[in-house]
């Protein structure tokens, strides 16, 4: 690629720990996008586009039953790197995960083959890539031990605590039907249980907005 790497340099975690050569093979080879929000940029295992260093805005992975049901693994903001966009690279395991863009982003992309062979030649990737790897795990472990254990209001209560704190306001646009998609759960649901939390005096709803009302009783709730 030619151009400024500026960007990059400042996202990338280990480009300080690479050897002169190793970014010289990346300043070649990563490309940069922007996308607009809600655009899909990997779609499933099959789906191998690359390594995604997200360099501004921010992303969203997410697995989808065969009867349509999501739920969100985790985000991905500035300095974050999806590895699993590029999941063929890691032999015998596939992922069924979707990336999609929450916001605005722009991100780079570090081909598949390219970022194998850094893997093979530098040791900080290797070990690197390990690290991420087992980050993500014990994500999805969290994940599964929140379903499985947790009951709905403290899962809830969780997800709009974090939503403000990424948002950055405690009114939060956002529709029942995509806080239902991002925990795994049914619109009805989610609705019943806003409806209860404003009864309670803990938000307050109007048309595609939720306003925490009262941010310190839902993180003692998130808590529980």
């Amino acid at each position: 690629m030619t151009g400024d790497l500026t960007g990059f340099a400042a996202v990338f975690p280990l480009w300080d720990r690479l050897s002169d050569a190793d970014r010289d093979t990346l300043s070649r080879v990563v490309t940069r996008l922007e996308v607009s929000a809600g655009t899909v940029l990997h779609n499933g295992s099959a789906d191998c586009v690359g390594l995604f260093v997200v360099e501004s805005g921010q992303l969203r992975a997410f697995i989808r039953s065969e009867e349509g049901k999501e739920v969100t693994t985790w985000r991905l903001l500035e300095g974050d790197v999806c590895l699993l966009s590029a999941s063929c690279m890691l032999h015998d395991i596939q992922f069924d995960i979707t990336v999609e863009a929450e916001h605005d982003s722009a991100l780079w992309v570090i081909p598949t083959s390219d970022y194998r062979s850094l893997m093979d030649s530098s040791t900080a990737v290797a070990n690197y890539t390990s690290q991420l790897m087992a980050s993500r795990l014990t994500d999805a472990m969290w994940l599964i031990e929140q379903v499985m254990w947790k009951g709905f209001d403290v899962r809830l209560a969780s997800f709009l605590v974090e939503e403000a704190s990424l948002e950055g306001t405690t009114t939060l646009s956002i529709t029942h039907e995509r806080i239902a998609a991002h925990m795994g759960s049914a619109r009805e649901v989610v609705t019943r249980m806003l409806r209860y939390f404003q009864d309670e005096g803990l938000v307050e709803l109007s048309r595609g907005h939720v306003r925490l009302a009262d941010p310190v009783r839902l993180r003692v709730l998130a808590s529980r």
